[in-house]
């Protein structure tokens, strides 16, 4: 499997966007799927996950009611909904993806991934 995210964008505070992560390559169904981001001078850090069929997610605290992750494994593809965006949002967003034998198994951590994006960067304007 490869990736590339799409998406990302200069929006003021309070904004909407959407970032996508097209997959390709056969199974993509068989992947468990997150998103992580990475603002300038910090470390990456775990955004959101989803397992296989989309059935189990999670999200940090610091975006859990703003942001959904969801998927379509008809079209190989991963999202990522952010709403009542912030500052604090600003970095640039990663899609990551690890096969599983667990339908549904979450992986929150950049260790646990072993497939990752290219990343696509977004701006949030005060």
């Amino acid at each position: 499997v490869q990736l590339q995210a799409s998406g990302g964008g200069l929006v003021q505070a309070g904004g909407s966007l959407r970032l996508s992560c097209a997959a390709s390559g056969r199974s993509f169904s068989r992947y468990a799927m997150g998103w992580f981001r990475q603002a300038p001078g910090k470390e990456r850090e775990f955004v959101s996950a989803i397992s296989w069929a989309g059935r189990r997610r999670y999200h940090a605290n610091s975006v859990k009611g703003r942001f959904t992750v969801s998927r379509d494994n008809a079209e190989n593809t991963l999202y990522l909904q952010m709403n009542s965006l912030e500052p604090e949002d600003t970095a640039v967003y990663y899609c990551a993806a690890r096969s599983s034998s667990v339908s549904g198994a979450l992986y929150l951590s950049v260790s646990e991934y072993d497939i990752w994006g290219q990343g696509t960067e977004v701006t949030v304007s005060s």
